[in-house]
């Protein structure tokens, strides 16, 4: 069962998403008002780098933006043959000049080294699918396999898209029709807005456009079609304000809401527990391995041990079954930690024929269940697992 747990303490509030008692998800929302990572703004262009073929935007917060060229050209599918052509050795001399006004979104946000990651590539997120304003891509979620879906699913999009407009097609489309129209409607309508806005500032001044979604509606969006039960809180006007944007859709009336306070959901759900757990870097696992995950500005680097397990009928048991517990809590803590970016992974070294394969199909398996992007490259040259992986919201600690 599916739970949302939304605690509001003295400076934060924790997002915890429950499935049958365990935590898969955690957000922790602190210093809110300067969290800009999905909101849109009238950004100036400051300086130009030709060497970087990079520009410092200024959007209006403390430092300065920072955007590349290929954020500023147009954003086309490079898998038409009419489009391979396109943006060929393009200067960035040739596309801004300081003092130039732009509309942009930002991508990452900025930090006590550096200042926010721009973006003119607009992305606006609905229910069923995000909206690409001013491209020709439509694409569809991975996680949907069956290929006379997708196919069925572009056809819907393409022929109720404006032509000036593309698409990503989320997995919660799957099997929709009415709801895709609508949200596409809807979307556009907001873009419509947005770029009205914009154009009609006639004063060259930073400034916000459009505020993304908060944390939890931008959660409610995807898990209210996952089939979730109970949203749980500890403070009732906070439950009014979710119950609000919840029961405006019909199909989730059922949804339980409950109140309760933050001794009875730690006695339920052991829950300070399971968040101490989720910050160690050290995971143990249940064969007795463990893996540790460290952070870098670059990457996160994930290692693989066989700590106290030596069971099996030989060296190449106990690698593959420590690598196998090891893939699924992997898959597990990248989810609950929201861990985004370059992610390698150090398995211990296998050398029986197939083990490797039966690894990344394994990791590729267990990465279904997460709702963010991921992209499994497999194993380098180094024997060392690569992927990506986008992280759901920027609201960590």
């Amino acid at each position: 069962m599916l739970e949302l747990l939304i605690l509001k303490r003295e400076k934060s509030r924790q997002i915890l998403l429950l499935d049958d008692g365990e935590l898969i998800e955690f957000y922790d929302e602190t210093n809110v008002e300067n969290r800009n990572e999905g909101n849109i703004f009238l950004g100036i262009v400051r300086n130009i780098l030709p060497g970087m073929e990079s520009a410092f935007v200024d959007i209006g917060t403390e430092k300065n933006s920072f955007i590349h060229l290929q954020d500023l050209l147009p954003k086309v599918d490079q898998t038409k043959e009419s489009n391979k052509n396109i943006n060929v050795k393009t200067s960035i001399k040739d596309i801004v000049k300081p003092k130039d006004r732009l509309l942009v979104q930002v991508e990452k946000d900025s930090n006590e080294l550096k200042g926010a990651r721009i973006s003119t590539h607009i992305n606006l997120p609905g229910k069923y699918i995000a909206l690409l304003p001013n491209t020709d891509i439509i694409t569809v979620s991975q996680k949907i396999e069956n290929e006379q879906e997708r196919k069925r699913l572009i056809k819907l999009v393409k022929e109720n898209l404006s032509s000036n407009n593309g698409a990503i097609i989320r997995t919660a489309a799957n099997g929709k029709t009415q709801e895709i129209i609508d949200d596409i409607k809807s979307l556009e309508k907001l873009w419509e807005e947005i770029d009205q806005k914009y154009k009609n500032i006639k004063i060259n001044k930073p400034q916000l456009i459009h505020k993304n979604q908060d944390i939890v509606q931008k959660l409610l969006v995807d898990l209210l079609a996952k089939n979730m039960q109970k949203i749980i809180c500890n403070d009732s006007k906070e439950l009014e304000k979710i119950k609000k944007i919840v029961l405006a859709e019909k199909e989730f009336e059922k949804l339980q809401f409950e109140t309760k306070n933050l001794d009875e959901l730690n006695n339920k759900y052991d829950l300070e527990n399971q968040i101490a757990k989720m910050e160690k870097r050290k995971v143990w696992l249940k064969c007795g391995g463990f893996i540790t995950i460290d952070k870098t500005e670059a990457l996160t680097a994930i290692d693989v041990n066989t700590g106290k397990f030596t069971e099996g009928k030989s060296l190449e048991d106990v690698v593959f079954k420590v690598n196998e517990q090891a893939t699924k809590e992997i898959a597990k803590q990248m989810r609950l930690r929201d861990i985004g970016g370059i992610i390698i992974i150090d398995y211990i070294d296998m050398s029986r024929h197939g083990d490797k394969e039966k690894i990344e199909a394994l990791l590729k398996k267990c990465l279904k269940e997460d709702r963010a992007k991921t992209q499994v490259e497999g194993f380098t040259k180094l024997d060392l697992m690569e992927l990506t992986r986008k992280h759901i919201c920027s609201h960590k600690s």
